[in-house]
């Protein structure tokens, strides 16, 4: 059973910066795809960054010059760097694992950027 443990989040003011980490409680020895997504409410969830095992990165455009997005293969790790953070950057960050097989997600962290 694969679990994803987060860290980081937290509340800064607009224009801050915050760190977010995942790392996967297994080696992952399959292809695979990790990243962030988020949720703010009322909203559905979606796509921040992603990263796959070859180093392909996907950003969705708002975040974009915003966001970097990196991993450690060996560690199966991912991070995501954000900068000059706006209210509407406001939500739930989730870790997401994709395998061949299945998705594995994070419990959550919030992410609140004050004005």
């Amino acid at each position: 059973q694969v679990q994803l443990v987060e860290s980081g989040g937290g509340l800064v003011q607009a224009g801050g910066s915050l760190r977010l980490s995942c790392a996967a409680s297994v080696r992952i020895f399959s292809s695979y795809t990790m990243g962030w997504f988020r949720q703010a409410p009322g909203k559905q969830r979606e796509l921040v960054a992603t990263i796959t095992d070859i180093g392909i990165r996907n950003y969705e455009d708002s975040v974009k010059g915003r966001f970097t997005i990196s991993s450690n293969n060996a560690k199966n790790t991912v991070s995501v760097q954000m900068n000059s953070l706006k209210p509407e950057d406001t939500a739930v960050y989730y870790c997401n694992l994709k395998t061949p097989v299945r998705d594995y997600w994070g419990q959550g962290t919030q992410v609140t950027v004050s004005s």
